[in-house]
């Protein structure tokens, strides 16, 4: 039973899909670390695979950029194909330097402006949650890695290049300090929403790509196959 945006059938996606923005980097991962994956979708060039990982099944999917694009995929895995869990893997620019580039951030909530979830489904909140036991089970598998993780609050923005007319020029900085968002992405406060008003469960692990506090930024090419870190925590959560 396909969708407008998947061609997968039932049966062909895993209870739990790892979620990259990049559709090259979904592919990436499938081929470096998943045994015998197989292509589920590909319509819109969104890639989506099914392989195993020490021989538990696992998809993963790109999702796009922004809030209207992970929204749409993570509902339709949610409600069309049973998926569980979701975790999105992707890159994220820093507020702070505490977390620095390469660093790998776990989501302890996101912090967003967008009328994404009032949208959907009336939610005025503000600050939404991730499901705390598939965020104890990447803690677990970043511990087994050791691998650290820096926690905390992130930005989930509708608009990645902000025009500075001066009135506000200190808009992240403001963030950081007031709501305590250690890092800006623009996708998972859709993904926390639409999991729980769907009862199922979403987590985020970011890896920091570029920051507000240094001037060093990572190449495209690294954003899609160097996260390597972020990628074997989320693999090491599956069960």
């Amino acid at each position: 039973m396909s969708t407008p945006h998947n061609r997968a059938e039932k049966g062909q996606i895993a209870a739990t899909v790892l979620m990259p923005g990049d559709p090259l980097r979904a592919k990436f991962i499938a081929e470096t670390f998943l045994t015998d994956p197989v292509l589920f979708n590909d319509v819109r060039g969104m890639l989506g695979y099914t392989g195993t990982y020490q021989g538990k099944p696992v998809s993963v999917m790109g999702s796009g950029m922004g809030m209207p694009s992970i929204g749409i995929y993570s509902y339709e895995l949610y409600t069309q194909y049973d998926v569980q869990n979701i975790i999105r893997i992707g890159s994220a620019g820093s507020y702070t330097p505490k977390a620095a580039l390469f660093d790998v951030v776990l989501a302890t909530g996101a912090y967003s402006e967008s009328s994404f979830a009032r949208t959907q489904s009336g939610c005025t909140d503000d600050i939404i949650l991730p499901s705390e036991t598939l965020n104890d089970r990447l803690r677990a598998s970043a511990r087994a890695l050791n691998i650290p993780l820096i926690e905390g609050i992130i930005h989930s923005s509708d608009v990645f290049y902000r025009h500075d007319d001066r009135t506000n020029p200190t808009y992240w900085e403001a963030l950081r300090d007031e709501k305590g968002c250690v890092a800006v992405e623009m996708e998972s406060f859709a993904l926390f929403h639409n999991a729980r008003v769907l009862g199922k469960n979403a987590a985020c692990l970011i890896t920091i790509s570029d920051s507000f506090v240094d001037s060093r930024v990572t190449t495209a090419e690294e954003r899609q196959t160097s996260f390597t870190n972020m990628m074997k925590i989320a693999l090491g959560a599956v069960e």
